[in-house]
């Protein structure tokens, strides 16, 4: 760094130009009389004094007296750290500044629209560790590599994980072996399309960002249940339904546990049919009042808006979109319970265990 880039520096961390100019010059002569500093310097002779007590006062240089008001530079160890602690605040206020550009406070918000991908994936792994009872997500390898410790931590904790991979891009790993898969969700398929990244939480938070050779570099994070559960029926349709199984750890026999209703249904409708007894606990909440309740009884009925195919079982998952509910029938009452975003009947169920099936 030359001289007038030292100079520069220093009036950047609150110096004027001529106590910079004059300290620079300081440091050169080693000492001088305020008279000889002002001639080598930029300092006008009637300021050289007023330049010489404000660097004083600034703990850059020391006076005395010595026939005439002479000046030295200060031992630099307090100047020294000043500067470097200017520095480090600038330094912090950069990361804030690039922080605040790329994720906006999303608390305060129903929808964010962020810069990069990172941000969501980020926000993603955040939601994916403190979910309770679902994460439905389709990414690639190298994401799932990102985002796998957490997946880990939702399973550990119950929640039902349900992964869709995408086909790896060039320098991405190789598709997670079983083992890793059965540390990390419920269930696995495979879509052999790129796809964009999408992360569904708990039925109110949805994390999404253009697939990576997108020429758009952007993500949305929505906490909002209905714009969630539009996502959700792309990932059914799009990431899910008609997609290889690499990984099932579902249970065959009870107890079986379903939080999305429309599977249930499609599972129970045959067993209700050839007079099965199906004991179901279901947990929810009252779609009058929002409160949470926990119900135990046998299934009864299904009621779905499609037609049943020739072996008994529901119409295809596009024919139970509309209508799609239970009948739960408890030691004090009937109940209808609906699935995700149900309005007309009693519950809107978020998980369904099937305790026992009997004849």
């Amino acid at each position: 760094m030359d001289g007038d880039e030292l100079r520069n520096t220093l009036e950047d961390a609150g110096l004027s130009p001529y106590q910079a100019d004059a300290f620079v010059t300081l440091l050169e002569l080693g000492s001088a009389p305020a008279t000889d500093l002002a001639q080598a310097s930029s300092v006008p002779d009637p300021r050289i004094y007023d330049v010489l007590r404000g660097l004083e006062d600034e703990g850059y240089i020391e006076t005395y007296e010595q026939d005439s008001l002479h000046a030295r530079a200060h031992d630099p160890a307090d100047v020294l750290a000043d500067l470097r602690t200017r520095a480090d605040r600038f330094e912090t206020a950069a990361d804030e500044i690039e922080n605040r550009w790329s994720r906006p406070d999303i608390k305060e918000h129903k929808v964010s629209i962020v810069k990069r991908l990172d941000t969501v994936l980020a926000q993603a792994d955040e939601l994916i560790r403190s979910a309770t009872n679902q994460v439905q997500i389709g990414l690639t390898p190298a994401q799932f590599e990102d985002l796998a410790d957490a997946l880990a931590v939702a399973l550990e904790n119950g929640v039902d994980v349900k992964i869709c991979l995408f086909p790896p891009t060039v320098g991405d790993p190789e598709l997670p072996d079983e083992r890793t898969l059965a540390r990390t969700c419920t269930e696995a398929r495979y879509r052999a399309l790129p796809s964009p990244f999408l992360a569904l939480v708990d039925r109110s938070w949805a994390c999404f960002s253009p697939h990576v050779d997108s020429t758009n570099e952007y993500g949305v994070i929505v906490n909002d249940r209905t714009h969630a559960y539009v996502f959700h029926w792309y990932f059914l349709t799009c990431l899910w339904e008609v997609h290889e199984t690499i990984y099932a750890g579902q249970r065959d026999e009870p107890p079986i546990t379903y939080v999305d209703l429309r599977q249930c249904i499609r599972d129970v409708v045959p067993l209700l049919d050839e007079g099965y007894s199906i004991e179901a606990t279901i947990r929810g909440f009252e779609t009058d009042t929002g409160r949470e309740v926990t119900k135990r009884g046998r299934i009864t009925d299904a009621t779905y808006a499609g037609v049943a195919t020739n072996d008994g079982r529901p119409a295809p998952l596009a024919q139970l979109a509309g209508e799609a509910s239970v009948t739960l029938a408890t030691d004090d009452d009937r109940y209808t319970v609906g699935g995700w975003g149900a309005m007309i009947e009693d519950f809107e169920g978020v998980r369904i265990t099937i305790e026992s099936i009997d004849r």
